[in-house]
């Protein structure tokens, strides 16, 4: 019997006739990739990071609740802001600024816009009240007119409201956070423009609202890091997500965690 009548015909490249070989390679391949098989896997993030929009979030919300409530008439006076400026500086204009950065490599484009613009306002906002305090430019009062303070207030309005329409996407409560920014800087560049004071004081409502909404999603945002699954829901498309006791995401790793990482301090 000769070595083909023993064994079958066999191809060039040793494999069995009839059989592809390049098929059998393309089977194989979309196996080693198919969801259940990378979830098998355990991945170790060599720079893993939380969200930076928590960072963010609590920094804008810390500036906006401060002078937003001001800005409302809640407390204060005109001296007010010599003592908020250092604080709403450091708070909204640093933090949010690093937030953006972080996001950016978190490749959250919603995030990046938004702490990118509050953050370089409230950078802004804090030199300007530096320089009103020594005596270098003069104060803006609430109710005072004046169109280029008020064109801040028009551009943060706009990119506000394109980032809220991005967070419809995904996350509701992050949306009506930014709803209701959006909303205020509008009031507030209408109130700037037209000098009305009364303007002025229903946009600082409209901070404050969007402060108490971003509060909630801190504490969302931090309780889902902290337990691993959904405690306050937060609008997201995905209905287990929304779910208290569910896990939000699913996470390509061991059950027990990632070997050799720590999450966490």
């Amino acid at each position: 019997m000769t070595e083909s009548g023993r064994r079958g015909t066999v191809t060039s490249d040793g494999a069995p006739a009839g059989v592809d070989p390049y098929r059998e390679a393309r089977s194989d391949h979309s196996l080693e990739n198919s969801h259940e098989s990378w979830a098998d896997r355990s991945r170790i993030i060599l720079t893993p990071m939380a969200a930076p929009s928590i960072m963010g979030l609590s920094g804008f919300m810390l500036a906006t609740l401060m002078v937003g409530a001001w800005q409302a008439g809640w407390y204060g006076g005109p001296a007010t802001g010599r003592v908020l400026w250092p604080f709403a500086l450091m708070a909204g204009g640093v933090l949010q600024s690093i937030a953006a950065v972080l996001s950016m490599r978190a490749r959250d484009g919603l995030a990046v816009a938004a702490h990118t613009a509050w953050g370089s306002f409230w950078l802004g906002w804090g030199v300007l009240q530096l320089l009103a305090q020594t005596g270098v430019a003069s104060p803006i009062p609430f109710g005072a007119s004046n169109a280029a303070f008020a064109f801040w207030f028009i551009g943060l309005a706009v990119i506000t409201l394109s980032a809220a329409l991005g967070a419809l996407a995904s996350n509701l409560s992050v949306f009506l956070t930014l709803a209701a920014l959006a909303g205020g800087a509008g009031i507030t560049a209408a109130g700037f423009w037209s000098g009305s004071l009364t303007t002025i004081r229903v946009a600082g409502w409209f901070f404050v609202v969007s402060a108490g909404l971003a509060w909630y999603t801190i504490t969302a945002m931090v309780l889902e890091n902290s337990f691993g699954r959904t405690i306050l829901p937060i609008g997201t498309l995905k209905k287990s997500a929304n779910i208290p006791g569910r896990a939000a995401t699913h996470p390509i790793e061991y059950t027990e965690g990632m070997p050799g990482v720590r999450v966490g301090q």
